[in-house]
């Protein structure tokens, strides 16, 4: 983090005013300017800063959970919207997969990263991954409150153009429909007359309050694939990957 941001000197222990925040660099990143400071601040401040500053508690008692619970939504209905404009033909089930791939939460940490918005992300001392790195859920969930929070700012249009901008590259590189792994998974072990995938947790990594589940997937006749992930979901997602991979490997 660069000498003088906003929040250097909540990161290091001193005070820092509840609603501090550069506005205009993060304008920059969603393309949206707050009229209301203490939205963005409050969609930056993770829970676990607020047990070391009790006027950050006071003024976000919740962090940005309330927020990224909205912006899960907003989202949701904004990718809906753009997807129904953009692909006019497509049935319900090809929509639904493109919508599946771009809410995901991959999709949302690998957008808050090519932004820069993990320093922006006010933290307690333990949220923070090894070698200093922001951890992907809270990423994913700071990107989600900060739509949240230009919700209520100036309401869903603003909302849906920050999305616009923001997975606008995606949207354009989606000629195909995505598969769920999941499903194509299933799919071929039914056209191989197999029993069904079997998804079983393994096991669990790092903190309580931050999990890793370690999922192995598993079928007749065929070596067990296992992932991580920072849901139950998305670690049976990760572990048909794996396993299609290797099923195309030469």
């Amino acid at each position: 983090m660069a000498a003088g941001h906003p929040l250097q000197p909540f990161l290091h222990g001193d005070p820092l005013t509840p609603t501090e925040v550069d506005l205009q660099t993060l304008a920059r990143k969603i393309g949206h300017v707050f009229g209301r400071a203490e939205l963005a601040a409050e969609a930056l401040t993770h829970r676990g800063a607020l047990d070391r500053q009790s006027d950050l508690k006071a003024a976000f008692p919740h962090g940005n959970e309330r927020l990224e619970f909205l912006g899960d939504r907003v989202l949701s209905l904004a990718v809906a919207d753009l997807l129904l404009r953009l692909y006019p033909h497509e049935h319900e089930g090809e929509l639904a997969r493109r919508h599946a791939a771009l809410v995901r939460a991959e999709t949302l940490v690998e957008i808050a990263a090519a932004i820069g918005l993990g320093g922006d992300i006010r933290l307690g001392e333990s949220e923070r991954a090894r070698q200093g790195a922001v951890r992907p859920t809270i990423l994913a969930d700071a990107l989600e409150a900060l739509l949240g929070a230009v919700f209520l700012d100036a309401g869903f249009a603003a909302a849906a153009a920050c999305v616009e901008q923001l997975w606008g590259e995606r949207l354009s590189r989606q000629t195909v429909a995505p598969r769920d792994p999941k499903t194509a998974l299933q799919e071929w072990a039914q056209a191989r007359r197999l029993p069904l995938p079997v998804y079983h947790e393994v096991g669990r990594e790092g903190p309580p309050h931050a999990p890793l589940f370690v999922i192995e997937v598993s079928t007749k006749g065929h070596e067990p694939a296992q992932a991580r992930g920072g849901s139950k979901r998305e670690a049976e997602r990760l572990a048909a990957i794996a396993f299609l991979e290797r099923l195309n490997r030469p």
